[in-house]
């Protein structure tokens, strides 16, 4: 691809989700764009780009967009985090939210629903701890098209077996031919949205556990801080924030403080559970 299409591209996807694309990762362009051009009816990708340099249909925006945002993602992908969630996190919950009996989770980013369902199970191997709590998973994404994958919560069998145990796909799934299909109580406790990281996220209310992972490793410095300024604000005081393994914030804010011992944890700075170390309870 020459260098003015590259930029093109790489222009339109920065304005439209604050997503940077590098040089680097220039190869991907080929093999996700030649199926939009295919879809919309030009004779190449290089027919497509000439399309977009005059005044393009918002629909081909939107569809180039997403068919460049849309992550690689599995069932509880990097298990570590979905430990944490359940051993540390959820028994944290059940203390300090008995009064109101509810626990509201954001799922930024989530592609087409592994994420957010991988929490839906652990929640509901909870259920008796749970009984008469309100659980709220509001998964996001920027792309319809993998949103409508995830509300029908249906799963190839390669998809099935990257990350899910064969107990909780034999428990929770129902294989329907080739494919196989979350059951309804777990499809029905998230709540699928689109929503760009780039809007004023005040919309979406607060939360007291907000997966965000390897969302921002996409952003230059100046959309990151932007960004976890603005879930700062939707983060409750003492809530939890998830990143990526490898997304380190240390000179991008201090608003927030990882966890001592759980890489890719983080907390509000003057959160009174503080984070401590696996060997402390927390407060």
């Amino acid at each position: 691809m020459r260098i003015t299409d590259f930029d093109l591209y790489r222009d339109l996807l920065k304005e439209k989700s604050g997503l940077v694309l590098t040089p680097d990762k220039s190869y991907v362009l080929d093999s996700r764009l030649n199926p939009v051009a295919k879809k919309w009816g030009f004779s190449s990708l290089e027919a497509m780009t000439a399309a977009l340099q005059g005044v393009p249909d918002s629909d081909l925006v939107t569809d180039v967009t997403e068919a460049m945002t849309t992550g690689e993602t599995s069932f509880f992908r990097n298990t570590r985090p979905f430990h944490f969630f359940r051993d540390t996190v959820l028994p944290y919950m059940l203390k300090n939210r008995s009064s109101k009996r509810q626990i509201k989770i954001w799922c930024a980013a989530c592609s087409s629903g592994q994420e957010p369902y991988s929490l839906g199970m652990i929640l509901k191997e909870m259920d008796k701890k749970l009984a008469g709590w309100k659980i709220e998973i509001l998964a996001t994404d920027i792309s319809n098209e993998v949103l409508n994958q995830a509300r029908g919560g249906t799963y190839s069998q390669f998809e099935v077996q990257r990350g899910l145990p064969i107990g909780m796909l034999l428990k929770h799934f129902t294989q329907k031919e080739e494919k196989w299909q979350i059951k309804d109580d777990i499809r029905k406790m998230v709540k699928f949205q689109y929503f760009n990281m780039l809007d004023n996220m005040s919309s979406l209310g607060e939360f007291d556990v907000i997966f965000c992972r390897n969302v921002l490793v996409y952003f230059d410095d100046a959309g990151k801080k932007q960004a976890l300024d603005k879930i700062a604000g939707r983060l409750r005081p003492d809530g939890f924030l998830f990143l990526g393994a490898n997304e380190n914030l240390s000179h991008l804010t201090d608003t927030f403080r990882p966890s001592p011992d759980k890489v890719g944890i983080y907390a509000h700075a003057a959160s009174p559970h503080l984070l401590k170390s696996s060997s402390q309870a927390l407060a």
